[in-house]
């Protein structure tokens, strides 16, 4: 039996709340909840089947090479990773999967899945869900697919019987996560994947030390719970020696909050430093999480990049967003960053709950003060599932469960809604650039980015980003 893995192309991406030209050239990521699923259900099935992953984003596969990419190769089954941003997509391949062969049984998991598994199941491309995290589910469904039994008792599990979509209850979140297996990259040309703000022809993969955040923003989906569960330090670093060995250099850690225990942090960062590993590493925070000590000790073992989301510059919209940090953290985060030698990255949010022209210029001028390497404006949008959603809803903000709608019917030229409380969808974009515009226009900027560039290849990815930014 043959299974194929399919990480969709983004040829229909939903556009959200970020300019194309800051989307565009970021670089190319591992999908690794695929490389997961697929470690997982290989190591508890071994020779029972066959299992690969296709990473169509990777590859530049088109449909009409996807379609001939499956009849060459035949599977019996074809799963497929469905982000939100992804949905189009995801439901061409299932097509396509279906027009090369109807007996193709398809499965479909990852974000949208699992807050809409009903109408993703509804979907007649679609033959199964799984909903939450999949390592387990998929490799029950497996073992029961390839005996022929029903899918009743597997947890996290939907499918449809007798003409009649059925939802299994949910899984609990797997605890040890020191028990999965370390994904195989092998599954995938590992090589291919860089980062964009790398230092050259550094192999990039992805990293998850931990799932779950215990944080309440109001703006965040809870994709893998509030319960923050991680990973071992010599189990985190176990799996970056088994990449360094295969050259792989840079590490994107995907941890929604990387430092939330620095007791942990500071572990992980000790054994990489004790084993010599000449890594380089990309993480995210929180400002209220960070101290010296733990970003010295970061930037030692290899880390280069840091990310913080500090939303907004003024004090009353960081409590509507329910953030839970202050303007002065911020502000010592990245006094602490640049002093450790970091190369800092910050998120604003445009036109959030209660959000005016002045506190826009409250956050424009917090920008330019903390002065960080990259900034991203991302105009404020409720995803599903997400108190913000709930709150548009209510307020009438938005029109009616407008993602839900969208994930029974879905169609090409869908556009999300932001958070149009004070402004105006064209006044919101138009915030968004004046923003990117009066941080990033500024000769001293310009000037502080072309002395940090190492090599040419760093140069001509920076310059074709900045080419698009600024011709928008």
């Amino acid at each position: 039996m043959k299974i194929i893995l399919i990480n969709p192309p983004a040829e229909n991406l939903v556009r959200t709340f970020a300019p194309d030209s800051l989307t565009e050239e970021v670089g190319l990521y591992p999908p690794m909840g695929l490389l997961y699923i697929a470690s997982y259900a290989s190591k508890m099935h071994r020779n029972r089947f066959q299992i690969e992953i296709l990473d169509a984003q990777v590859e530049k596969m088109n449909y009409k090479q996807i379609k001939q990419y499956l009849a060459d190769n035949k599977p019996d089954v074809v799963g497929i990773s469905c982000m939100t941003f992804l949905l189009i997509d995801a439901l061409k391949v299932a097509r396509t999967a279906k027009e090369v062969n109807p007996q193709i049984h398809v499965i479909m998991g990852g974000t949208h899945p699992s807050i809409y598994p009903e109408e993703m199941l509804s979907q007649p491309e679609i033959d199964t869900v799984v909903k939450g995290e999949g390592e387990y589910t998929f490799s029950e469904f497996l073992a029961a697919f390839i005996s022929g039994k029903d899918y009743a008792g597997i947890k996290g599990l939907g499918y449809k019987e007798n003409g009649k979509n059925i939802l299994n209850p949910s899984r609990e979140f797997i605890r040890d996560l020191d028990r999965l297996p370390f994904p195989d990259r092998d599954f995938l040309p590992y090589k291919k994947y860089y980062n964009v703000l790398g230092k050259g022809r550094e192999v990039m993969t992805g990293l998850l030390t931990s799932r779950g955040c215990p944080f309440n923003c109001i703006f965040c989906t809870p994709k893998d719970g509030k319960i923050c569960r991680m990973r071992s330090p010599e189990n985190v670093v176990q799996e970056i020696e088994e990449c360094y060995a295969k050259g792989i250099t840079d590490f994107d850690i995907i941890d929604d909050t990387f430092i939330i225990n620095k007791k942990r942090t500071i572990a992980i960062a000790d054994l990489i430093i004790k084993r010599g590993l000449k890594i380089t590493m990309d993480v995210r925070a929180r400002v209220d999480t960070v101290n010296q000590e733990v970003l010295d000790k970061i930037a030692q073992a290899g880390c280069t990049r840091i990310r913080f989301g500090v939303e907004s510059g003024d004090p009353e919209i960081l409590k509507n967003l329910r953030k839970g940090i202050t303007i002065e953290q911020a502000r010592e985060a990245y006094k602490m960053a640049k002093k450790a030698g970091l190369i800092t990255f910050a998120y604003f949010m445009l036109g959030s709950p209660g959000e005016t022209e002045k506190e826009i210029m409250s956050s424009i001028k917090l920008a330019k003060e903390l002065n960080p390497d990259f900034v991203q404006f991302l105009i404020t949008t409720p995803f599903p599932s997400t108190d913000l959603y709930d709150l548009g809803r209510e307020k009438g903000i938005l029109k009616g469960d407008y993602w839900r709608k969208f994930s029974s019917r879905p169609y090409e030229d869908f556009k999300t809604q932001w958070w149009t409380e004070y402004f105006s969808p064209e006044e919101l974009q138009k915030w968004q650039r004046r923003a990117h515009l009066k941080f990033y226009y500024r000769p001293g900027y310009i000037f502080n980015q072309l002395r940090q560039i190492k090599s040419f290849t760093e140069l001509k990815r920076k310059a074709r980003a900045a080419v698009r930014m600024f011709s928008k």
